[in-house]
């Protein structure tokens, strides 16, 4: 009881300091708010954000701790006969985050979480560290699924190209969003794109890892 109690009182500081962070962020821009700051406004501090988030930049991004994980599960489970790509793209189209969701305070925190990644560098660089990341992960997950060697750059280029998908899309809903599309028709032209995008690498990729190694 004690450990659940302890793990609790850490969600709840997480949850505070990051809810803190986004407000101040909101209200000035993430390049003009400091860590004492944010510090500061929780009652908090310094010390105890670093804890929680090594860099400012986790500050915006520490709910995307999930999605690699979902997304090499949708891979890895995928039903025997189901292509790679396949899995992807299902994974792909499923709404989920802040843009599956309709009630004003979310569409409220998109629009704001939108413009602000779009006007810092910082924050759009350390994006695509993440996603770099990410399709690094999905490469090892297909290269060791397909028993490539090393050396082989077939399950890197395939990683890259899906991948490649999901950085275009969250471009473009962002772009969309700060020039103020929104909800349904937001989401039904995100999925439309998803599509059309992920038709195209059908072609090349529409079999690959259908035949995986049991």
């Amino acid at each position: 009881m004690a450990a659940g109690l302890r793990e609790r009182k850490k969600q709840q500081t997480r949850q505070l300091i990051a809810e803190t962070a986004r407000r101040l962020f909101a209200e000035r821009g993430f390049e003009h708010v400091t860590i004492a700051e944010i510090a500061r406004a929780a009652e908090v501090s310094d010390q105890t954000v670093f804890n929680y988030f090594p860099t400012k930049e986790e500050l915006v991004y520490w709910r995307l701790g999930s999605f690699e994980e979902e997304l090499l599960s949708a891979i890895r489970d995928r039903e025997p006969g189901e292509s790679i790509l396949a899995a992807f793209g299902r994974f792909l189209l499923a709404q989920r985050g802040l843009l599956g969701q309709s009630d004003p305070e979310a569409r409220e925190h998109l629009v704001a979480l939108s413009r602000m990644i779009e006007a810092s560098p910082a924050l759009r660089a350390r994006e695509q560290q993440i996603f770099a990341a990410y399709t690094d992960s999905l490469a090892v997950l297909i290269r060791e699924e397909r028993r490539a060697a090393p050396e082989d750059i077939e399950p890197w280029a395939a990683a890259n190209a899906m991948m490649g998908v999901h950085r275009a899309l969250v471009g473009y809903a962002r772009r969309r969003v700060v020039e103020g599309a929104r909800q349904p028709k937001l989401a039904r032209d995100v999925r439309e794109q998803a599509e059309r995008a992920l038709a195209l690498l059908e072609r090349g990729l529409g079999d690959y890892g259908g035949d995986r190694p049991r």
